[in-house]
């Protein structure tokens, strides 16, 4: 009868415990800083869903990208981070674990039975995992690729100008070279212009850069991270990127932003523009893009490779227990496949392979079979500790070569030098 009554008392006791910590995880709000694209007002719509689920509140602090890095960083080195759920960009991935600001989070997914296998592998990689570690989780992939108007392309009067003035049949361009020269045709000879750009210097222009560079055949490390910029494909991609500016893109490409050129492509103003996938299904939408929905098709970037990158979910480690345990109680649920899907079916760029192969998600947007191509076709910019302070100087050298302020040849060298000067800091 003792031990009976004591085993209650244990049992009673546990379940108080439990009880208590789901009271505290309830009475946590996480907090997290978002950027204000499109993915992140997609997840803002579902947060009543996981509050009426968990009980646990979600605010997101929506801001531009420029102003993310510093503001975080601000708070990661507090005593406490007012933000306890993180969104982190790829190009902080080396920076953010080597300062050890972030939990490791395989504890979490060990304890609640997590599974990892859908992840894209290549996702993992980019966002620091490794054989002893997972810093950050996937949140959505930024592959880039070419977004086209295909009544253009078909256009009649437009095919017959331009047989005529090239020789050629009008298609979609297989090399970079034949891109850029089918966009000056454009903006020559049509009421648009041939390429919506994203000039303005440091993350945009840099982003846009990187598939010219991986397009061409060139890269920015080669397999020992040694910089490799500085390359007769290098100097290729940097003339074409010039190239495109000056002759393909609209006026005032060199001080424009993602935002911008999303505005000039949905305006039906532009007849391509080099961005993230994920693009098309914000574009292609009647009520918000009238005058293009409809009239638009994805490839892979010409040349056969995009920029890739992408965003994480982490927690940061100077916050309370009880705001661990919400923030992974969160991250689990909007990365499982459920959220993921409902997710995709608004325009969200999966990071699992099984929300890319969904059927509901295919029959809504048969375009995300190309989205998987782009992935997984693309590379990345590099990442290590100051990422986004090589964002800034190779920003501003592209900047002056697009701008006819350098020769194309000083201006790549200076990129390069610059690469080797961080890597080594």
């Amino acid at each position: 009868m003792q031990f009976r009554c004591g085993l209650k008392a244990a049992l009673l006791g546990a379940t108080l415990l439990a009880t208590a910590g789901a009271a505290q995880a309830q009475n946590v709000t996480l907090r997290a800083l978002m950027e204000d694209v499109p993915e992140t007002q997609i997840i803002e719509k579902l947060l009543p869903e996981f509050e009426k689920e968990t009980g646990i509140k979600v605010e997101f602090e929506k801001i531009g990208y420029g102003d993310m890095h510093d503001k975080l960083v601000a708070q990661l080195v507090s005593p406490e981070s007012y933000y306890n759920l993180l969104e982190v960009d790829f190009l902080w991935a080396g920076e953010f674990p080597a300062a050890g600001w972030l939990e490791d989070l395989n504890p979490y997914i060990a304890k609640s039975g997590f599974d990892l296998k859908p992840f894209i592998p290549s996702m993992l990689d980019l966002l620091g995992q490794t054989k002893d570690a997972t810093p950050i989780l996937p949140m959505y992939n930024y592959s880039m690729g070419l977004i086209y108007r295909t009544d253009l392309l078909n256009d009649a009067k437009i095919k017959a100008d331009y047989k005529a003035k090239t020789g050629k049949e009008l298609a979609l361009p297989a090399t970079l070279a034949d891109y850029v020269a089918l966009s000056a045709f454009f903006k020559a000879n049509t009421p648009v212009v041939g390429a919506a750009m994203q000039g303005q210097r440091g993350d945009p222009n840099s982003m846009e850069f990187s598939n010219y560079l991986f397009s061409a055949g060139g890269a920015y490390l080669d397999a020992n991270r040694k910089v490799v910029l500085n390359s007769p494909e290098g100097l290729t991609a940097l003339k074409l990127y010039a190239e495109n500016v000056q002759k393909g893109a609209q006026q005032g490409a060199l001080s424009a932003t993602l935002d911008d050129t999303m505005r000039l492509m949905c305006a039906g103003e532009a007849f391509s523009m080099v961005t993230y996938w994920w693009m098309l299904p914000q574009l292609d939408n009647a009520e918000k893009c009238p005058k293009v929905a409809g009239k638009l098709a994805l490839s892979v970037m010409p040349g056969g490779h995009g920029e890739s990158g992408g965003w994480g979910w982490g927690i940061p480690k100077n916050t309370s227990d009880e705001s661990k345990a919400a923030a992974w109680k969160f991250i689990e649920w909007v990365q499982g496949k459920k959220i993921s899907v409902a997710r995709a079916l608004e325009g969200h760029a999966p990071v699992r392979s099984d929300v890319f192969e969904d059927a509901a998600v295919l029959k809504k947007y048969p375009f995300y079979k190309t989205g998987l191509e782009v992935v997984a076709s693309g590379k990345s910019f590099p990442i290590f500790a100051y990422s986004a302070q090589y964002e800034d100087v190779l920003g501003a050298q592209l900047s002056l070569a697009a701008g006819g302020q350098a020769k194309p040849e000083d201006a790549l060298k200076a990129a390069a030098d610059g690469l080797t000067q961080l890597l080594n800091k």
